[in-house]
């Protein structure tokens, strides 16, 4: 009796196990199934695209009035952000992909600046229209073989999901239609090199691709960030600290700084650059309790610590509160001027005003010595280009990167519009409306905190 009570037992647990076996392979089969329907109609979709690209392009060379240049131009920058996106979903994060990327990046941008200037006043100029000629002629060459890859991947029945094993072990395969595809159409991307985008879209790459060369300094030791790290807090000898120096595809030359502070059981993180030793950014990693501060005590905590670790004259431009943390974004000033380029941002805990958070990588990178001219319109002409029904409740003068990355000096109005907040920067030189921002509900104007 109690044998044949095992044998069922025993029976019931193999066929659960069986059961549990088979669910899980259903299972893993369906995520397998997914996945490789996601990057077969993200391959279709970048052809789609490529194949659109090229066509838009060659009707823009049979253009000639702004009515229909401009929006066709738009609609290439519209059809290189899809192709953009299309790699992004594709399994080729370790497959050099890069040429083909930054030629799509550099198109777009040529077709974005092309389109939103005013065309009837500077029209194409002959270099111009030599650079869409060869864009049109290069679209067809990425047409071509990216049709020919899917093609023979269609043909022989390629999974995409062989190509991300292929790639993630680096056991690449002889014949792996796909992936050699896509090296053709990079290693023919390298040889675009000719293509004029422009001065504006050469220095546009260069802001995108911003380093932290321009830093002065020499560069430091690990022990010299130690030090540094040491001096920025005020720390006792007993802190436990640890230093990385940053990786290979690290973003920036830098030390990451792993900083346990046995008295409070608090850890600190933070990154200094090697050049230098500018701190990049700090985080504080703790529970913070309820609010015992108010944020204009939580404000004054981040100006002492700005005014301690910070040369530069600095103005809050924006503030905000997420849970029990206080945030606030400050601008370099100078001669009265915003430079909105020029940002730190400071968090601050509301339970007892400890600094938990500090990102100073966009003022890093932006900041130099800058000439501030005189604005050529008064605040009184620039206020005629505002819409009437903005009620206006605070005029400051501001440095800002526009939409296509230049840098303006504008008017910076800030006022309401019905129940919103709005900032609207006007151009100081021409009048012209750069940029127009809403603000967050939650967010204060600059003189409520």
């Amino acid at each position: 009796m109690i044998r044949t009570i095992l044998i069922a037992l025993l029976f019931v647990a193999v066929a659960g196990t069986g059961y549990w076996g088979y669910t899980e392979h259903q299972e893993k089969n369906a995520i397998l199934l997914q996945a490789e329907n996601n990057y077969q109609r993200a391959f279709h979709d970048l052809n789609f695209h490529v194949d659109s690209l090229h066509d838009k392009i060659g009707e823009t060379l049979a253009m000639n009035s702004r009515n229909q240049l401009s929006p066709a131009l738009a609609q290439v920058w519209r059809l290189t952000s899809e192709a953009h996106n299309d790699v992004g979903q594709l399994p080729l994060a370790l497959l050099p992909f890069n040429k083909t990327e930054e030629f799509l990046a550099k198109m777009g941008e040529f077709s974005y600046r092309t389109a939103v200037r005013d065309l009837d006043k500077n029209p194409l100029s002959d270099k111009e229209y030599k650079t869409l000629k060869d864009l049109y002629a290069n679209a067809k060459e990425i047409q071509n073989e990216l049709r020919r890859t899917e093609s023979l991947a269609q043909k022989n029945n390629l999974r995409w999901m062989d190509v991300e094993m292929a790639l993630a072990t680096n056991k690449t395969q002889e014949d792996n239609t796909i992936i050699d595809g896509f090296k053709t159409v990079d290693k023919n991307v390298e040889g675009y090199s000719e293509v004029n985008f422009g001065p504006e879209v050469s220095n546009m790459m260069k802001m995108k691709n911003r380093d932290l060369s321009q830093l002065k300094g020499k560069k430091i030791t690990k022990e010299e960030a130690k030090k540094i790290a040491i001096e920025f807090f005020d720390l006792k000898k007993n802190v436990k600290i640890t230093v990385e120096k940053s990786g290979k595809d690290a973003k920036y030359d830098a030390y990451s700084l792993t900083l346990y502070n046995p008295d409070t059981k608090g850890t600190t993180y933070m990154d200094i650059t090697q050049k230098g030793g500018y701190p990049l950014y700090v985080l504080y990693d703790r529970s913070v309790g309820k609010p015992k501060i108010s944020l204009n005590d939580a404000m004054f905590q981040a100006e002492d610590f700005l005014k301690k670790h910070m040369e530069s004259k600095m103005e809050m431009v924006s503030s905000d509160q997420y849970d029990n943390i206080a945030v606030f974004t400050y601008a370099r000033l100078e001669d009265d001027v915003r430079i909105y380029p020029e940002v730190v941002t400071v968090k601050v805990a509301l339970d007892n005003g400890d600094i938990m958070g500090y990102e100073g990588t966009d003022f890093l990178l932006a900041h130099q010595d800058r000439r501030i001219p005189e604005f050529k319109i008064t605040e009184k002409e620039a206020r005629t280009n505002l819409n009437p029904k903005f009620e206006v409740k605070e005029v400051s003068r501001a440095l800002i990167r526009n939409d296509i990355n230049e840098e303006v000096f504008c008017y910076e109005f800030l006022g309401v519009l019905g129940n919103e907040t709005y900032q609207v920067f006007i151009n100081a030189e021409n009048g012209n409306e750069e940029e127009v921002k809403k603000l967050k509900e939650a967010e204060p104007s600059y003189n409520e905190i």
